[in-house]
């Protein structure tokens, strides 16, 4: 089947590892993604004893965690796994935001389904690097540019995030727009340099063949628009969840790429759908009208899409149903949870109205809104998850409210 294989995995993850490989048939780059041995069985005996610990000591994170379990499982067959991701591929290019063309900013990965397994999945290869990696790399750059290292760099940011909690107040970046005028500085910057170099190898090294060559810089070296980024990641997730509902409960910066296209373009590659959730119609409409009135922060309608919605807590208090609205599906600033870690903050609601229930159905949601804000968070780039989709709910409810 495979003409070469790297030994050596370009990724790993909690359950298989994943190797660059090229079809025999076509010579077409390949993703293998192989799953570990036995690896099933001693998921399912951590997940027990962590339930375990949790019915004793944090019985708030017990539905989320079993949910979560739930979902988990599907991670263990790569076939189930297969259907998944070209299901989201298919939406996303039938919306025309996926695939080829300039006016495309997310990139799927083709599944080569005759040649999956329930233990092998193998799909295009996309050539990029992690998200991660490259907030890495900019970071690092930026740091050499300031003539310090990354650490101390981090340091200096700590510092002032700190001082900015303990005011109750958010820092924030650059918005995309400003992002993008200072990248286009840098950019002809970094061209005119190019032209002084080319000009340079072109004469003078040519004249003096012991003169160094200067070396031709690439678009590689400018700073990612981190705003965009955040926004872009956003709205497909809002996308995935309200207008297709089938969407990827586990979008953390690992499972995105970062691709430059051959004219210079940026793309998003979204991998790894183990933990795809799937929503009913119903579902859809009343989530719509949650974020909408999250959104516009109209309390009463939260608390009445919640109960709707079969959220329950002893008490049915509802200002602490508002915030369990908020912290979960909206977001989590200092305003909202006093300065407290969002864990310590519902560990307090928890105290003070206990959780009986959390609708199944939109526990996912809730982990991919708390896992984009806290990407977020990292950059600078805190968002309302609720204003960020409100645009995609009104749609939803405009065209298909009975």
């Amino acid at each position: 089947v495979f003409e070469t294989i790297e030994i050596i995995p370009v990724g790993a993850a909690s359950i298989g590892q994943c190797h660059r490989a090229t079809l025999k048939s076509t010579g077409e780059p390949v993703a293998v993604k192989v799953m570990y041995p036995e690896v099933e069985g001693v998921f399912r005996g951590d997940v027990r004893t962590l339930k375990m610990f949790c019915k004793v000591a944090q019985p708030v994170h017990v539905p989320a965690l079993e949910q979560t379990e739930k979902h988990f499982m599907t991670e263990f067959n790569y076939k189930k796994e297969a259907l998944q991701q070209d299901q989201i591929r298919s939406n996303l290019i039938k919306a025309g935001l996926a695939g080829d063309g300039p006016d495309k900013k997310y990139i799927i990965p083709k599944i080569y389904f005759d040649l999956c397994t329930e233990r092998v999945m193998v799909m295009e290869y996309l050539e990029g690097e992690k998200l991660a990696d490259g907030l890495l790399r900019d970071v690092q750059s930026h740091a050499a540019y300031r003539g310090i290292t990354a650490d101390q760099l981090r340091e200096e940011e700590e510092l002032k995030d700190k001082a900015a909690r303990s005011k109750g107040e958010l820092r924030f970046g650059p918005s995309a727009e400003e992002f993008n005028k200072y990248i286009a500085l840098l950019d002809a910057k970094r061209k005119a340099q190019n032209a002084w170099a080319m000009l340079y190898n072109a004469s003078i090294s040519w004249w003096f063949p012991g003169a160094k060559a200067k070396e031709i810089q690439s678009r590689n070296i400018l700073p990612l628009n981190q705003a965009q980024i955040i926004d872009d990641l956003n709205f497909i997730h809002g996308h995935e969840v309200l207008i297709d509902g089938v969407f990827n409960g586990d979008p953390h910066p690992g499972n995105v790429l970062l691709l430059r296209t051959e004219d210079g373009q940026s793309k998003l590659g979204l991998i790894d759908y183990g933990q795809v959730k799937f929503l009913s119609k119903q579902d859809r409409l009343l989530f719509a009208a949650l974020i909408i009135a999250l959104a516009d922060d109209d309390r009463k309608r939260i608390v009445q899409l919640m109960k709707d919605a079969g959220f329950r807590s002893q008490r049915m208090d509802e200002d602490v149903i508002y915030r369990y609205a908020k912290v979960y599906y909206d977001e989590d600033n200092p305003d909202l949870t006093g300065g407290d870690h969002i864990q310590v903050f519902v560990e307090k609601l928890q105290a003070i109205d206990p959780i009986i229930n959390i609708p199944d159905q939109f526990i996912m949601i809730g982990r991919t809104s708390i896992m984009l804000r806290g990407l977020g968070h990292a950059l600078h780039q805190s968002r309302s998850i609720a204003k960020s989709w409100k645009p995609l709910a009104e749609k939803v409810l405009a065209e298909e409210s009975p």
